[in-house]
């Protein structure tokens, strides 16, 4: 940070400038990130402790819940505690951390939501070679790579802000720190940079979206040669994971695939991806899943019967 002499606040515009405004998403967005924080540590608790959902399917999906329940983390708590404050500020070595784990968490997920794609792909198009191909090695290495992947994409996005000189003013029109509100605050052009975040977080946004398109359709495609009860069931599975990245990349494309604006409409965008997305995943996987569903009813049915005893 040797080159941010004269910056070491920043002071954060925020969504809303309504006080009443504020107080009611500050009970709104509380509650949607509680429940960001339950349904997903849900999942996580019951693919862990339940016998019948040891699937690599399974294992992904409780590495996404995990995910998503940090990701969010990065941005809603210090995001709901300014809405009650009248002045919000933030470090400069806090919003380079900030920016380091949203990134980090969110392209983890992208990995994630690949591996997972991969997953069914193997499952419905190659199901004799399933138990092999996907065996407990190739699942945990296949984590390990997302979360790789997650720290090489935001050190880059951090070595990028460790470059930018700030001298004032320290106003960030947004309500967290991410890389395009920053580089509206140095001192230098941040041309070049752009065109990197462009392809760092734009381009890979978009290539992920349709190599994960492809593979959906390849195993659609692949899906005419079983019997109607098996399309049935992996369409129903297909079906909540085209949902989730629907969901994650449409926000994602639209803001980082255009040239940074600081329009109310792209931060609701934001507030979409950032809090209301990571508590739909649950919901979307434990609503379309009856193995999900049976597991967890399992799960709470022994922990009320054992308290009653």
């Amino acid at each position: 940070m040797a080159n941010t002499n004269n910056v070491t606040e920043l002071i954060i515009v925020g969504l809303f400038q309504d006080p009443e405004v504020q107080r009611v998403c500050f009970v709104v967005f509380l509650l949607v990130y509680l429940a960001t924080v339950v349904g997903n540590g849900l999942i996580v608790l019951t693919v862990n402790v339940s016998k019948s959902l040891h699937s690599p399917m399974y294992f992904f999906l409780s590495y996404l819940s995990l995910v998503e329940i940090t990701y969010s983390s990065t941005v809603v708590p210090k995001f709901i505690t300014d809405l009650l404050a009248k002045i919000k500020t933030i470090s400069l070595e806090g919003c380079v951390t900030q920016i380091f784990f949203f990134h980090f968490f969110g392209v983890t997920e992208i990995f994630l939501l690949t591996v997972m794609a991969y997953d069914r792909y193997v499952a419905i198009c190659k199901p004799l070679h399933y138990t092999t191909i996907m065996n407990r090695s190739m699942c945990h290495l296949l984590v390990a790579g997302s979360w790789l992947g997650g720290f090489f994409h935001s050190m880059v996005q951090i070595i990028i802000t460790l470059q930018l000189s700030f001298c004032g003013p320290n106003v960030i029109d947004h309500y967290f720190c991410d890389l395009h509100p920053l580089f509206k605050l140095a001192c230098t052009d941040t041309s070049v940079e752009g065109v990197i975040v462009l392809a760092n977080s734009g381009l890979f946004s978009i290539f992920s979206f349709l190599l994960l398109v492809s593979s959906y359709i390849v195993i659609l495609f692949n899906l005419r040669n079983h019997s109607a009860e098996g399309r049935r069931k992996a369409l129903s599975t297909c079906a909540s994971h085209i949902m989730v990245v629907l969901l994650f990349f449409g926000p994602a494309i639209f803001l980082y695939m255009r040239p940074p604006s600081t329009f109310t409409e792209d931060k609701l965008v934001a507030v979409f991806y950032t809090v209301v997305t990571p508590m739909l995943n649950p919901i979307i996987y434990t609503l379309r899943n009856a193995e999900v569903k049976n597991a967890m009813r399992k799960l709470w049915g022994k922990k009320v019967n054992s308290g009653m005893e």
